[in-house]
């Protein structure tokens, strides 16, 4: 099991450590409800340094990029990030990812923990560009500083204006006295506020800051737990959960990261599933009555009993006090009111089909 390099400070801090994506991880620190909205309200740190980074660099890489990703990164700037996906060539996803531009011939990916070699193999294999591949994933620390106060603590430890930093954007500044900190508005909270791309050397260094930036808005370590129930009460997607090796983005309602304005892998595939419609849709959807919280995997049914999809995610909702959950359901269900049944223990529990986000 590999280690981030702030591992120990975790275990020191009492967090219930677990294994994620072959990762020591911790999930929870006190209290998950308390961690959830601390981020919701105030500010939250999440030590997220298991996610992967590539740099991909030469007169090429765009070619490559537009070829595995179906989202049109030829629109990307300096200083933008983009949320793309890259289609398999079975119809599915391989990973989602965020991609970064630095230049016109240099760009940075992040990618989820449980895929790095994965898509690192899927990217090699179509690199016949001759695009120079790094893998940073080893040597960077990511702290997800997330929350309406988040912008107040940082904007105290860099010269960056932060305020001027629109949605999906970037910049390489100093933070906390660390030369070029990748610092970036995104996050998968929905919550608002920055992540923090470092050398593992600078990572003890930062989070120490952060945190006595924070101190005066009651700043929390938040584990994943928090930033599970966080990113479901948005409708953010997990991969392995909500999309996988075999769904499409059309059915994912990632409709909009996939443009066929230009071509990439599979490309076909998913038009002529938009042109003709998804049999499934991924769909949100509350609890009406008590009975448990869906969990991935449960079955869906309609009134009469009949099987109509799966729950992907569910939780109980901090913000909103009740149950919510993702899943698929066959396109005739996905209508939003749609009244559907989840079955927990044996027992089939009334829930309808709600727009996303549910916060």
């Amino acid at each position: 099991m590999k280690l981030v390099a702030l591992n120990d400070l975790h275990v020191s801090l009492g967090a219930k450590m677990i294994e994620f994506a072959g990762y020591n991880m911790p999930v929870l620190y006190t209290n998950l409800i308390q961690e959830h909205l601390a981020v919701r309200n105030s500010i939250g740190v999440f030590d997220v340094s298991h996610m992967g980074e590539f740099m991909l660099k030469g007169e090429k890489a765009l070619d490559l990029i537009q070829l595995v990703t179906t989202n049109d990164a030829s629109k990307l700037t300096d200083g933008k990030v983009q949320y793309s996906c890259m289609p398999n060539d079975k119809g599915g996803i391989v990973d989602d990812l965020l991609v970064y531009r630095y230049a016109a011939d240099e760009y940075y990916l992040v990618v989820n923990a449980s895929n790095i070699e994965k898509d690192w193999n899927w990217i090699s294999k179509h690199n016949t560009f001759g695009v120079e591949m790094v893998n940073m994933s080893d040597d960077m620390s990511l702290l997800a500083v997330q929350g309406p106060n988040a912008i107040k603590a940082l904007q105290k430890l860099t010269d960056v204006n932060l305020s001027e930093m629109e949605y999906y954007t970037f910049k390489l500044g100093d933070m906390a006295g660390i030369e070029g900190v990748i610092i970036s508005n995104t996050g998968y909270t929905g919550a608002g506020g920055f992540e923090l791309y470092v050398n593992n050397n600078h990572a003890r260094k930062l989070w120490d800051a952060v945190f006595e930036a924070g101190a005066e808005f009651n700043i929390l370590p938040a584990g994943l737990g928090a930033r599970d129930t966080l990113r479901l009460e948005k409708g953010f997607c997990l991969y392995g959960n909500d999309i996988n090796d075999e769904t499409s983005p059309i059915e994912a309602g990632l409709g909009w990261i996939t443009k066929f304005t230009k071509p990439f892998v599979m490309a076909d595939h998913h038009k002529a599933i938009k042109e003709n419609g998804p049999e499934k849709k991924l769909v949100g959807f509350e609890m009406l009555e008590r009975g448990g919280i869906p969990r991935q995997h449960h079955i869906i049914k309609d009134a009469s009993g009949n099987t109509i999809g799966e729950v992907t995610s569910g939780t109980q909702s901090p913000s909103l006090s009740k149950a919510i959950g993702l899943g698929y359901v066959t396109t005739e269900n996905s209508k939003v009111d749609s009244e559907i049944f989840i079955e927990i223990r044996d027992k089939q529990i009334k829930a309808k089909v709600v727009k996303i986000p549910f916060l």
